[in-house]
């Protein structure tokens, strides 16, 4: 496998910055690592450039110059690394609430399974550790139902932080224009991938793969605060809307 990118969106980061779990991913030789500053008034930024500086050539730094929010930091993140080559890129959470071998192994299971796109999810299961509070989980299962339905796709988790995707025609153009959503935008491009953009061919849900999580555990200093879950949700009916006309549109 070669030219991997794994985009890790920042901000105001500093004290919770793990130096050694980005070493234990770049152990995988294939791996390179595209950090996002979005516009981190802390520390952060120099964290960040002292270490690409340190592994220049596997890691380095994009820096926005405002806090545009997490869906805007990983569209640019992506952006730049399809500019730079890569032939699979995706985003992973920098709390690494998915572990290092998670990661690499979802990525693995997209090469040996040919897909062009490959999530994790988090599926308690016997035999695997899925630590989540029962209010997250319960309200995460709400929001995913809801997304599959307008989606008109059967995704078990639409929100977990480890997403990965082949280099494609749609997935380019899928990226071309911001999210409307703050939040829910991985549900948005997962529907922008289903309807095709500016000419090239969308994906069939056969093209998206959902990979069970071994372990996964959930960790404090999330961003996203009771009010922001609210927004959230009215952000996925607004993108359903959307995606349902657009979707009418291409069918006539």
């Amino acid at each position: 496998m070669q030219n991997v990118f794994i985009v890790l969106p920042c901000y105001n980061e500093q004290q919770r910055l793990q130096l050694d779990l980005f070493d234990e991913l770049l152990q995988t030789p294939w791996l390179r690592l595209l950090f996002v500053d979005d516009g981190s008034d802390d520390g952060t930024g120099q964290r960040l450039q002292a270490y690409c500086r340190r592994r220049a050539g596997r890691a380095e730094l994009l820096t926005l110059p405002r806090n545009g929010g997490k869906a805007e930091a990983v569209r640019a993140g992506m952006i730049k690394a399809l500019d730079q080559g890569a032939e699979v890129v995706g985003y992973v959470d920098v709390d690494f609430a998915t572990p290092v071998s998670e990661v690499v192994r979802v990525i693995e299971v997209m090469e040996q399974r040919g897909v062009p796109v490959a999530m994790g999810a988090r599926v308690s299961l016997l035999g695997t550790s899925i630590e989540r509070s029962p209010v997250r989980h319960y309200l995460g299962r709400v929001f995913a139902t809801a997304a599959s339905l307008l989606l008109r796709l059967r995704v078990y988790d639409t929100q977990c932080g480890a997403k990965f995707f082949r280099r494609s025609p749609v997935l380019r153009a899928a990226l071309e224009q911001p999210f409307a959503s703050r939040w829910a935008f991985d549900v948005e491009l997962i529907g922008r991938l289903l309807e095709g953009r500016d000419g090239a061919a969308p994906l069939s849900p056969e093209a998206f793969l959902e990979v069970p999580l071994q372990r996964w555990a959930d960790v404090g200093g999330s961003k996203l605060k009771p009010l922001g879950m609210l927004r959230t949700g009215i952000e996925l009916l607004l993108i359903g809307v959307r995606h349902n006309r657009s979707l009418g549109r291409g069918r006539r």
